[in-house]
């Protein structure tokens, strides 16, 4: 028997390359890869680490290693008190002021409470921002905590 006749005889007979070139297995394959990249995409598997909500204490530590603080809430709101040096673009305006903040840090969205944080995030995620997360509690808590504050305490 000559060597084509061999190779094509044990191709045949089963093996690792007839296995593959099913047309179910290379269904489940598909299906397989299809499933992976959906729990890659969904899950945030391509995110730099950054959790998607932060602990006040958490976000305190990102603001002391500089990370980009943008504050949520409202003029009003941001004249009775904020954290200092720290970015006020009311929630109703992130969307068209995407381009004021950097793509290159990690940005830590705040409100009062924790509720506009949270959606000023998912904006800023669905803008294309790598590394953004919202911080628990807001900035009660931040107040609460002791961490820095200007004007008057809630």
């Amino acid at each position: 028997m000559s060597r084509r006749n061999k190779r094509s005889s044990s191709y045949s007979r089963g093996g690792i390359g007839s296995y593959l070139r099913r047309p179910s297995v290379q269904i489940m394959m598909l299906v397989f890869l299809v499933i992976i990249i959906y729990i890659i995409a969904v899950g945030g598997g391509l995110s730099t680490g950054l959790p998607r909500e932060l602990s006040a204490e958490q976000a305190y530590q990102k603001y002391q290693a500089g990370a980009f603080v943008v504050d949520v809430r409202t003029h009003e709101e941001w004249n009775e008190y904020h954290a200092p040096n720290t970015t006020l673009i009311p929630l109703d305006q992130l969307q068209a002021r995407m381009s004021e903040l950097p793509r290159d840090k990690e940005i830590v969205v705040v409100c009062r409470s924790g509720n506009r944080s949270q959606q000023g995030r998912d904006i800023l995620l669905s803008g294309g921002f790598p590394q953004v997360a919202s911080m628990a509690g807001g900035l009660k808590e931040w107040s609460a905590l002791g961490y820095p504050i200007e004007g008057t305490r809630p």
